[in-house]
């Protein structure tokens, strides 16, 4: 028979290829008429051994013979566009690569088929033009969730009433996705500068070119941003999540590390352990380390603590793990906490939130983790660092009531940001020794997200799309 070929477009980054590739698994298993393939870039930033397909593609796509991994070639890096803004390098940087993806998609797809469509990331719009020079629709994939796309298409809108950016002196801003005024503190920093604001506003705009907008979200968790997209000149949108997937690298290159954590958790009692994980890009400096240490010995918790290295001042590489723990721990820390507590460099996040002795996640709410941490009904302590994650937990705290407030405007790019050991102490015990409504709310949403992926609301909008999809096919 023959299948409807899709391709996609992830921006490269971890997170958004293992939602892109559990997405395209989640496809195949609710049709058989599909074929993809995803094109694989270089990463924006270095070292470039942190994403190719071999690590982190392959393993996750194999069990399914119908997704095809083609690791594009490198480009230049236009690293003096760093000094301007984050957002508008990997813009260009990825605008760099679209005479790949036509070559890539000429040499290696219409050889045997015909493309039905693609599917682009939410960095990636500059190849819906290659859509357009293949008159096939192209469809966008969201990583995150409801409310920020809404707070996106906000840009816009709001950019040609006021003419200016956000500053860090406006009052309360009103956001249709959010059901809450939303303060200027947690207004990701993109959009305080005109470069990565304008930058966001142009990508958010050709979002609308698109035939339909695949966000990784339930609408029972975002009724109210869903509602909000539902108006205007937005594409329809299929909430099709929560996408949960493995994470690449996993057991075969840290078996011996993956077994001493599962192993350890074993031990410990239900619900009594602290996770603290704050993503692939998550680091802190030395004094902070050294404050989350006396937090956590101060809350008298046990602990499964992801400790990674702060990059040198000006460099944008992927964090390292610490070769010594002593150099930035309190005397005598690892003595009084043996047993209770354990620190490690890589964690095996999802299957971490899986076990029974977890209680409790302390995370930078970067999208993809709060979709884990509901899935397995943990309640999560909000500490973002950068991206997004301030308005992510500004929305779990205030919007929905599924997280703890440890900060909201912790930011990791500027500003004089430092959390004390009693904060992290009192959040903390907030939920592990207090708050049982909070832990009732999050176990109840979990159930919510397991029945829209299985008969639900997430299950009947993938019918629709691939009732979408198909149509432009036949």
């Amino acid at each position: 028979m023959k299948r409807a070929e899709l391709v996609f477009v992830p921006t490269p980054a971890v997170g958004h290829l293992v939602s892109a590739i559990e997405f395209s698994k989640r496809l195949l298993d609710g049709c058989d008429r599909f074929s993809i393939t995803i094109l694989v870039m270089k990463p924006p930033f270095e070292p470039s051994a942190t994403l190719n397909s071999n690590t982190s593609a392959q393993p996750l796509a194999a069990s399914h013979g119908h997704i095809k991994i083609i690791d594009l070639p490198t480009v230049n890096r236009p690293l003096e566009l760093l000094q301007q803004s984050v957002e508008k390098y990997i813009t260009v940087y990825i605008e760099g690569y679209k005479n790949h993806v036509r070559e890539a998609i000429a040499s290696h797809v219409l050889p045997s088929c015909s493309v039905s469509g693609l599917v682009v990331d939410m960095f990636c719009t500059t190849m819906i033009d290659v859509a357009n020079e293949l008159k096939v629709p192209s469809f966008l994939f969201f990583t995150s969730g409801a409310g920020f796309l809404g707070f996106l298409l906000h840009l816009s809108s709001r950019f040609d009433r006021v003419g200016t950016v956000f500053k860090e002196s406006d009052s309360e801003s009103v956001v249709p996705s959010y059901v809450n005024a939303v303060p200027a503190s947690v207004i990701p920093s993109f959009a305080f500068s005109s470069e990565g604001y304008i930058c966001f506003a142009n990508h958010a705009r050709r979002f609308k070119e698109t035939k339909g907008i695949i966000v990784n979200t339930f609408v029972e968790l975002e009724s109210h941003a869903v509602g909000s997209l539902s108006y205007g000149e937005i594409p329809p949108v299929y909430t099709v999540g929560p996408l949960i997937g493995e994470h690449p690298a996993q057991q075969s290159d840290h078996q011996s590390k993956f077994d001493k954590i599962m192993t350890w958790l074993d031990d410990q009692p239900l619900k009594s352990v602290v996770l603290l994980c704050f993503g692939s890009s998550g680091s802190f400096d030395e004094a902070q380390l050294r404050e989350i240490a006396i937090g956590l010995e101060q809350s008298q918790q046990r602990f499964l603590w992801s400790v990674r290295k702060d990059p040198p001042k000006g460099k944008f590489v992927v964090p390292e793990e610490h070769t010594s723990h002593e150099e930035f721990l309190p005397q005598g820390f690892l003595e009084r906490t043996s047993g209770v507590g354990v620190l490690c460099g890589w964690a095996p996040q999802v299957e971490i939130l899986a076990h029974r002795a977890v209680g409790c996640f302390v995370s930078h709410c970067g999208w993809n983790s709060i979709m884990e941490s509901l899935w397995h009904g943990v309640p999560v302590v909000t500490w973002p660092l950068y991206a997004e994650q301030q308005i992510n937990a500004f929305q779990m705290v205030r919007d929905l009531g599924l997280a703890v407030e440890l900060r909201l405007d912790y930011r990791k790019d500027g500003g004089d940001h430092f959390v004390v050991a009693d904060e992290i102490e009192r959040a903390v015990r907030c939920v592990m020794d207090g708050d049982d409504e909070l832990r009732k709310r999050v176990q109840g949403m979990s159930g919510v997200c397991r029945r829209a992926v299985g008969d639900g609301s997430s299950s009947a909008s993938f019918e629709s799309l691939i009732e979408v999809m198909l149509a432009s096919f036949n």
